[in-house]
C-alpha cells in the first residue's frame, strides 16, 4: 500500500508540473513580440510624435511595446536598457541620449542575441559594427541645414533688397550644443549659403536647447540688442522657431506694429524677417498657415519611427533585415557621406536614411 501511495503521489506531482509548465506563458507562446522603446526625452514635439507612432505600429502588429522615457540622462537610459534586458526583452527602437553610449548599448543587446534601430541621435560607427542586427533609421542632419539654406536663397532671390550685397545677417538658435543635429544642421546651413554665393554674418547665436521658452528669452534680448541688424532667423527646430516668433510678435517686430496679423509686403510672413525652422510639426505648420513662421524642413517622425520599427520587427520575425526594403520603398544607403555613421562603407547595408523635405507655401 505504501508503494502504491508513493507511486500515486509521484504521478500527481508530475501532472502538476506538466500543468504548471503548460500554463506558464512567455512572449513567444503568446505569439507576441516584446519590443523596448528607449526614448531620450519625451518633452520635445518631434520625439513625442515619434513615440506615438511607435505605439500605433505596435498595436497594429500585435507587439508588446514598452516605452521608457530617459528624461535626458544617459545613466537613466542605460539602467532602463538593463532592466528590460533582465526581463527578457531583446528587440529595441532607440532614440539615444548621445552617440557615445550607443556602442555600449549595442554590446549589451547583442549579448542577449537581440537587435536595435537607432534614430534622431546617430549611433557611432562602432555601435553598428557590433553586429549586422543594428541599424540607423534616421535623417542626415546636414541635409536639413542645406535645405534651410535653399529656402533662404529662394527668399532673397525674390527679395534681393533684403540682403544687399548677398550678405546674410543671421540670428541662429542652436539646439543642445554638441548634439549631432546641432553640429550638422549648422554646418549644412552655413556651407549651403556659402555655396550659393552668400557671405554669412552671424549677428548672434546661442543654444536654446530645443525649447520654445528658452528661445523666446534669447530672442527678447537679441531684438533689444540687434534691432534692424539681422535679416533672417534660423532655428534648428520648430519649437525654437515658435519661441522666437512669439518674442517678435510680443515686441511688435512685425510688418505692421499696429496690427501684428498683417503681412503688408506680401512676402509670406507678418514678421520683419523670415523665421525658418526644422521638423514640420503640427504647431509649426499652423504657424505657417497664419503667416508667422515662413518655412520649415520636415524631419519625418513617422518615417523615422516606422523605418526603425520595421527593421527591428524584420529581425524578430525573419532573423535579419539586411537587404530589406521598407513598405515605403526605402532601402539601405548605397554610398558613404560626410556624416557619421554613413562614413564607413562596411556598414552601409545597416544605414537607412529617411529624407528631409522642405515645407514652403
Amino acid at each position: 500500500m505504501k508503494k502504491l501511495g508513493l507511486v500515486l503521489l509521484t504521478a500527481v506531482l508530475m501532472i502538476g508540473l506538466v500543468f504548471v509548465g503548460c500554463t506558464k506563458k512567455t512572449a513567444a507562446s503568446d505569439g507576441k513580440i516584446v519590443m523596448g522603446a528607449l526614448i531620450r526625452n519625451l518633452n520635445e514635439t518631434f520625439v513625442r510624435d515619434y513615440a506615438d507612432n511607435l505605439k500605433k505600429l505596435a498595436a497594429e502588429n500585435n507587439v508588446d511595446l514598452k516605452v521608457m522615457d530617459g528624461n535626458g540622462d544617459v545613466a537613466t537610459q542605460l539602467d532602463q536598457l538593463n532592466t528590460l534586458l533582465t526581463q527578457g526583452v531583446k528587440y529595441f527602437v532607440i532614440i539615444p541620449q548621445d552617440t557615445g553610449a550607443t556602442e555600449q548599448m549595442a554590446k549589451l543587446i547583442n549579448g542577449k542575441g537581440g537587435a536595435a534601430a537607432f534614430s534622431n541621435i546617430q549611433p557611432s560607427v562602432a555601435a553598428l559594427k557590433v553586429g549586422k542586427n543594428f541599424f540607423l533609421a534616421s535623417s542626415p542632419e546636414s541635409v536639413a541645414g542645406d535645405i534651410q539654406a535653399l529656402i533662404i536663397d529662394k527668399y532673397f532671390k525674390k527679395y534681393p533688397d533684403k540682403a544687399p550685397g548677398n550678405v546674410v545677417n543671421a540670428l541662429l538658435l542652436n539646439g543642445q550644443l554638441g548634439h549631432p543635429a546641432q553640429v550638422n544642421r549648422k554646418k549644412g546651413v552655413v556651407e549651403g549659403l556659402a555655396a550659393r554665393g552668400y557671405k554669412v554674418n552671424m549677428v548672434a547665436e546661442d543654444t536654446a536647447n530645443w525649447g520654445a521658452a528658452e528661445a523666446q528669452q534669447k530672442m527678447d534680448a537679441w531684438i533689444a540688442a540687434h534691432n534692424g541688424k539681422f535679416n533672417v532667423v534660423i532655428a534648428q527646430n520648430d519649437d525654437m522657431a515658435l519661441g522666437a516668433i512669439e518674442s517678435m510678435l510680443t515686441n511688435k517686430y512685425t510688418d505692421d506694429p499696429a496690427d501684428v496679423t498683417k503681412d503688408t509686403n506680401g512676402d509670406g510672413t507678418v514678421l520683419k524677417v523670415p523665421v525658418i525652422g526644422v521638423d514640420g510639426t503640427e504647431t509649426g505648420m499652423r504657424s505657417m498657415n497664419e503667416n508667422k513662421m515662413f518655412a520649415t524642413v520636415l524631419q519625418d517622425s513617422v518615417g523615422q519611427s516606422t523605418t526603425a520599427f520595421e527593421l527591428v520587427y524584420q529581425v524578430a520575425t525573419k532573423g535579419t533585415a539586411i537587404g530589406y526594403t521598407t513598405k515605403a520603398g526605402l532601402s539601405a544607403a548605397k554610398a558613404v557621406t560626410g556624416e557619421d555613421p554613413v562614413t564607413d562603407a562596411s556598414i552601409l547595408a545597416q544605414c537607412f536614411l529617411v529624407p528631409f523635405k522642405p515645407i514652403e507655401k
